[in-house]
């Protein structure tokens, strides 16, 4: 049986292994350089952590849960980084986000004898995540894992239950996370990029293949996910709400306000599969035979994020952004300036969605959804940049628009008179 201390060699033997093979092909430099998505904000409590770009919040996977990204090649060298920092910010983040479901996804390449933190570090680490942290990570992809990792996994063993364990999945290739979150939207390092192609050529003898993206299939005519609002009204006779919008929010008001924690859980992948074929198909989807209020409202948060343009468009993106510079004071006007600026059909939709939401926030002694929890859960799903992911600098300014139009929803929504008016 090998014992802790030679686990620990046979790691630090594989790191060294992989150092070599990456000598003379990446400099170091290019591993710890900051990525574009770092923090720029320098009165941010853990700036001197944050601005390496290490950890990224980059909106929701493809089941509605939180997505967060720790990459390895954007960590230091280690003198030039506190590593208990590091695990204080590690906290401070997800302390954010702990209390729904959520998704991690650690970028392995760059990981180095320089910029590691020891092994003692992990271990105090892994103890500092206590249940509060555990128990709502439903997923954990581990990209480009090596046989460092593998060892590492074997050492940590006698810590890690075996229900935290059979959340951890191998991801050797990039286009293998498609399957489970908006690759589009992911904060990607340059470094890990230029990796996976090198890996993906080295296992095609030298000749790198393109990655395997299936052409796009024209649309049904009852399609409900991943098509535009147009579309979708278009093919429902000039219906101004979507179908499966309008079943959700429905059964949701009947059912769901009073639910604790709404909005906040996760449901079973296949299941959501499932109902979205249904509803692509044009299927009117009985919820009340699942027996769980969180599917609805898992489906709802699905459709928003699946639309190819978000709500709130992408040509208001940037004024969303720039609530934060806006005085206190004036912060709900603009709002109301922002929103009245949506092309018709968007603004009656918001309207519809909003509205919603302000009955589950009324409700909030009950479900513990405030409009600050809900803009939290809706923000990321509501906009998005065209171009890339949001992140993390971009999360704070989207919840605050979110929350203001959640709970300002009468003053904001009020004078605009579109057409025709849907109300929940």
């Amino acid at each position: 049986m090998i014992s802790t201390n030679d686990l620990e060699q046979l790691a630090e033997i594989e790191l060294e292994k992989e150092e070599e093979e990456d000598k003379g092909r990446i400099s170091q430099s290019s591993l710890t350089h900051p990525s574009g998505n770092a923090c720029q904000d320098t009165s941010h409590p853990y700036y001197d952590v944050a601005r390496h770009g290490i950890l990224q919040v980059t909106g929701d996977d493809n089941y509605g849960r939180k997505l967060i990204i720790f990459s390895s090649c954007c960590m230091p060298p280690s003198h030039q980084l506190n590593h208990h920092r590091l695990l204080e910010y590690m906290k401070y983040t997800l302390d954010q986000y702990v209390e729904s479901d959520y998704t991690v996804v650690y970028f392995h390449y760059g990981l180095r004898s320089i910029n590691k933190p020891n092994l003692s570090w992990l271990r105090n680490a892994y103890r500092e995540f206590d249940r509060k942290y555990k128990k709502n990570l439903k997923a954990l992809y581990v990209v480009h894992p090596t046989n460092f990792i593998k060892i590492l996994w074997n050492l940590f063993k006698p810590l890690i239950s075996h229900k935290f364990g059979k959340k951890l999945t191998y991801v050797n290739y990039l286009t293998e996370l498609r399957e489970h979150v908006n690759y589009e939207q992911l904060i990607i390092p340059q470094a890990v990029l230029r990796h996976d192609e090198e890996l993906r050529a080295a296992q095609k003898g030298g000749i790198l293949p393109p990655a395997k993206v299936l052409p796009p299939r024209p649309p049904l005519p009852t399609q409900q996910f991943s098509v535009s609002l147009q579309y979708i009204r278009e093919k429902n006779n000039g219906a101004l709400i979507p179908p499966v919008m309008h079943q959700t929010v429905s059964y949701l008001k009947q059912k769901g306000l009073k639910t604790e924690g709404i909005f906040r859980r996760s449901v079973r992948v296949q299941l959501i599969k499932d109902i979205q074929r249904l509803c692509n198909q044009g299927k009117v989807v009985n919820f009340e035979q699942y027996s769980d209020v969180h599917v609805p409202a898992v489906i709802l948060k699905t459709f928003l994020r699946e639309l190819p343009e978000p709500l709130l468009t992408f040509s208001l993106y940037d004024q969303i952004q720039n609530i934060t510079k806006v005085e206190s004071s004036l912060r709900v006007s603009r709002c109301k300036m922002i929103v009245e600026s949506l092309p018709e059909h968007n603004f009656i939709v918001a309207k519809y969605l909003v509205c919603f939401l302000h009955m589950v926030s009324q409700e909030s002694i009950f479900n513990k959804m405030s409009a600050t929890n809900l803009a939290c859960v809706f923000g990321v799903n509501l906009a998005w940049p065209r171009h890339g992911a949001v992140s993390l600098n971009a999360i704070a300014p989207l919840n605050i628009f979110t929350e203001l139009l959640i709970e300002f929803y009468t003053t904001i929504f009020s004078s605009r008179c579109p057409s025709q008016q849907v109300l929940p």
